[in-house]
């Protein structure tokens, strides 16, 4: 014991108390929290063993019993379409947008800041705006395609089951814009210019400097992003509660909303957290693509 309190007194042992604190901290807040959720997986868990930490095991019976369910699959493919168009939209409207203030202008810095507004505002918040911009008869969105011409009759984005899923998308893809074209920014940043002007004085291109040097060097950016992108659009569930809530008939239900209805509104707590051990799994694979994306970085 004597040791161990000179090597916190003399410095040897300090950079390990600075990291166990929050490491304990983390176990006790998010640790344990999550071995309970793997564990009630496998339990029988009802609202009067809720309390209990020792509840009758049944194996993998949550597990056959929800992909029984003729509904899983629909919300599984509706997880699928959501995190694929959230991710590619904001990817691609963010990459564009670095890509439009990296050239520099006058005011850039402020405009630039503007697009930060969506990403600083909470979801409900978020929600609750394109509740307005989607609304089948007053909302902004139907009232520029129906002007442009784009379409003839309004469409009722958020009761339609063929455009329930992408009103969400929409608002998500809004929501995360920003958020990418930052990081974004930041690894063009990085670029040395000497590259681009080395590679126009050897008679390249713009889209030739573009293939050839930009999108290799954002290459650990890219996959960053793409990571935190998949870990972001799991959690989302703030614009499902304040959009659709899951409706109509399941048509834009994806499993983070679906696992809080079947545990806080069915009380059914061993099928929600069934769901939440399998989106773990999505979770911990990106976790993996993002620390191997920016192991490089770490490095230097």
């Amino acid at each position: 014991m004597r040791k161990f309190i000179s090597s916190l007194t003399d410095g040897r042992g300090f950079d390990i108390g600075l990291v166990a604190f929050p490491l304990g901290f983390l176990f006790l807040m998010s640790g344990l929290p999550l071995l309970y959720n793997v564990l009630m997986s496998f339990q029988e868990v009802d609202m009067f063993s809720l309390g209990s930490l020792f509840r009758p095991f049944v194996g993998l019976k949550n597990y056959a019993t929800l992909f029984a369910q003729p509904q899983t699959w629909p919300i599984l493919a509706n997880t699928a379409i959501f995190v694929i168009a959230s991710i590619a939209g904001q990817f691609f409207i963010g990459f564009g947008l670095a890509l439009f203030f990296w050239v520099g202008f006058p005011g850039s810095s402020w405009l630039r800041g503007l697009f930060l507004v969506s990403w600083v505002m909470p979801g409900l918040v978020v929600g609750a705006i394109w509740n307005w911009i989607l609304s089948g008869d007053f909302g902004v969105l139907n009232f520029i395609l129906r002007e442009s011409g784009i379409i003839s009759a309004n469409i009722f984005w958020r009761s339609d089951p063929t455009y329930s899923l992408w009103a969400v998308i929409i608002a998500n893809i809004w929501l995360g814009t920003s958020f990418n074209m930052i990081l974004l920014s930041v690894g063009l940043s990085g670029i040395p210019k000497d590259l681009y002007e080395a590679a126009e004085l050897d008679g390249a291109n713009v889209w030739q400097r573009f293939w050839t040097i930009t999108l290799p060097m954002m290459r650990s950016t890219i996959g960053a992003i793409v990571s935190l992108g998949l870990i972001f659009t799991l959690q989302q569930f703030d614009l499902f509660a304040a959009i659709t809530s899951g409706g109509p008939n399941n048509s834009s239900n994806v499993t983070q909303y679906w696992a809080w209805d079947l545990s806080f509104k069915q009380y059914d707590f061993a099928q929600g957290a069934t769901i939440s051990v399998i989106m773990i799994v999505f979770v911990m694979f990106a976790s993996v693509v993002y620390v191997r994306s920016t192991r490089q970085e770490v490095r230097g």
